[in-house]
């Protein structure tokens, strides 16, 4: 077992981030997670989520420039640190190991 455990939710959240290099703020994260997964995403637990894996490294942040659009406010943008990168790179072999071990009977059963 890896040293890095990310649920489900923490490893989307994750490579949403990373795919929206560089442009990976609140809003734009949610959109992306469900125009690709379709599934409903709340900001809260978003917010959550990017707390927990900045706390525990896999995440860094900063701010944006201010903007009139937003009434002021810096969006804040995540980017994935090289240990996030590691734990997922962790989790997609740990993940690879297991469909790899499936054997073929197992989904192709002779009834």
């Amino acid at each position: 077992m890896s040293k890095h455990h990310l649920g489900e939710f923490e490893e989307i959240v994750m490579l949403t981030v990373a795919i929206l290099y560089g442009e990976a703020y609140g809003v734009a994260i949610i959109d992306e997670m469900e125009k690709r997964l379709n599934r409903k995403v709340s900001i809260g637990s978003l917010q959550t989520v990017l707390r927990r894996l900045e706390k525990k490294g896999y995440l860094s942040s900063e701010f944006g420039e201010a903007t009139k659009v937003r009434g002021g406010k810096r969006k804040r943008f995540f980017t994935v640190t090289n240990f996030g990168r590691q734990a997922l790179e962790g989790a997609k072999d740990q993940r690879l190991a297991l469909w790899n071990a499936i054997p073929a009977i197992a989904f192709n059963p002779q009834s």
